[in-house]
């Protein structure tokens, strides 16, 4: 990753809200997750180390967020800039036993996603954990018990590459793929492991879009890079004009707010499956292409589809 984009991702976003438009029991609209009254709305401001965009810049952003928050299991190998090039490091969504980072018996590091961490900006907690995973001993499992510097390096600062190739997998066999398991006691883990796994596959037509099967239904999440506001206003004109609709049967019914981006959802029939959703997914990235180009005034009937969709948002992140 060049300098340039490394020196746009150290700064901390900054969010203009105006007095008296936010409840102080509401979500923060600069996408904390934190209630107004606790992040812009305190009278110190939002906590110092707060990033609303945390990934922006980083190459498979919205694939990063996805294995964040909604992916159960997957992989993607990391290259390191610099002195630790040589290193072998994994990005996984999550470690056993939910550890920070993992150094496997041959130095190869897992860093994990899904960890309790809140220090205010995932990126510089994923730096500082990854820093200190390279320096300990093959065995060890590695966290933080503190904040990291606001002037410490974030994941991006770290990484030597443009792209981030996902491996989703059906469960967490890859844990123990090269260990014994004389005892059967790994097999009892990845047991309870995998039956809290939902099945999950990644379109490959179109960019950080995961299907799901949730048993009652069938789910497409699909996280976009786009600016918010202008992509509510891309969403509206679509649903407007009744096209996000994917596949028979498929409804756009929300989405999720996470790290600074959107991920709108549809809910699917039963026995949809990813295949089907290839060819009509690329497509409706087509026409959104179009209507983020669009500079128009919504109509009345798009404002009202916009207003839905936009109380149709949940924050995780």
């Amino acid at each position: 990753m060049g300098k340039k984009s490394r020196a746009k991702n150290r700064s901390t976003a900054t969010v203009d809200i105006p007095t008296g438009e936010v409840g102080p029991r509401q979500p923060c609209p600069c996408g904390s997750g934190r209630r107004y009254k606790a992040c812009h709305g305190s009278a110190d401001g939002p906590p110092p180390a707060y990033a609303r965009r945390p990934f922006e810049g980083m190459p498979g952003e919205c694939d990063l967020i996805a294995l964040r928050e909604l992916v159960p299991s997957a992989t993607a190998p990391l290259t390191l800039a610099g002195d630790h090039a040589d290193r072998s490091v994994v990005l996984t969504t999550l470690n056993p036993g939910a550890a920070p980072a993992l150094v496997r018996a041959d130095g190869t590091i897992w860093l994990g996603l899904q960890v309790q961490h809140a220090y205010g900006d995932p990126s510089r907690d994923l730096a500082a954990v990854l820093l200190r995973a390279l320096g300990a001993e093959p065995g060890s499992a590695v966290g933080l018990t503190a904040a990291p510097a606001g002037d410490a390096p974030r994941l991006q600062d770290l990484l030597d590459q443009d792209t981030l190739d996902v491996e989703v997998h059906e469960g967490f066999g890859w844990w123990v793929a090269d260990m014994e398991d004389p005892d059967g006691s790994l097999a009892a883990a990845l047991e309870q492991a995998d039956a809290a796994a939902t099945p999950t596959l990644r379109l490959t037509e179109v960019e950080a879009a995961y299907w799901t099967d949730v048993g009652s239904k069938e789910h497409l999440r699909w996280v976009m890079p786009h600016d918010e506001e202008v992509l509510l206003d891309a969403l509206a004109r679509l649903h407007a004009a009744g096209r996000t609709s994917l596949v028979e049967g498929s409804r756009l019914v929300g989405m999720f707010r996470a790290h600074g981006v959107l991920a709108p959802v549809w809910d699917l029939e039963v026995g949809t499956g990813a295949e089907a959703l290839e060819a009509p997914a690329s497509a409706f990235a087509a026409a959104l292409d179009e209507a983020l180009a669009t500079t128009a005034a919504l109509t009345a009937e798009e404002r009202a589809a916009r207003s839905g969709l936009a109380n149709r948002q949940l924050t995780i992140r």
